[in-house]
């Protein structure tokens, strides 16, 4: 199993919700980030487990290196088939947010399966969640929290 690879933004939100569900969290933490706890036990504990799996591999904030391969913690850019607008986001966990204010694509959805491993300018397919295959290039890939990651 591979280590998941969080922004310290999120990891810090993971850490406090976590705190908030088990009954750990001073009034402080829970102000802060808003969390309620959930009052059904088994929905709690779902969630509790859920978190503890993101958490217990987790790799925080480390830049992978700046070699234009889609991996996790890389900011990529994509274009679908023949459009020439493109999507940018962060390849990572996308745990109920977008990351620090970066649109987030898990690499386990069909989209990341798809582009992980990609080189700049390499060109996949994928099948979408309707059962459509499509096609996806990678055109850049840059380390998250690098000067030239900014979403455009």
């Amino acid at each position: 199993m591979t280590n998941t690879w969080l922004t310290p933004g999120t990891h810090q939100r993971l850490t406090a919700e976590l705190a908030v569900l088990t009954g750990t969290a001073d009034a402080a933490t829970q102000e802060a980030h808003g969390f309620t706890r959930i009052e059904d036990k088994d929905a709690r504990e779902v969630r509790v487990n859920r978190i503890q799996e993101i958490l217990r591999d987790a790799v925080i904030g480390e830049a992978p290196p700046d070699d234009g391969i889609a991996e996790p913690g890389m900011v990529v850019t994509v274009r679908y088939g023949d459009d020439p607008d493109t999507e940018t986001f962060l390849l990572g966990v996308r745990d109920r947010a977008d990351s620090d204010g970066v649109p987030v694509c898990s690499p386990e959805s069909p989209l990341g399966r798809a582009i992980l491993g990609a080189e700049q300018g390499e060109e996949r397919t994928y099948t979408a969640p309707n059962g459509r295959t499509l096609r996806v290039s990678l055109v850049r890939a840059v380390p998250y929290g690098s000067e030239t990651a900014e979403v455009s």
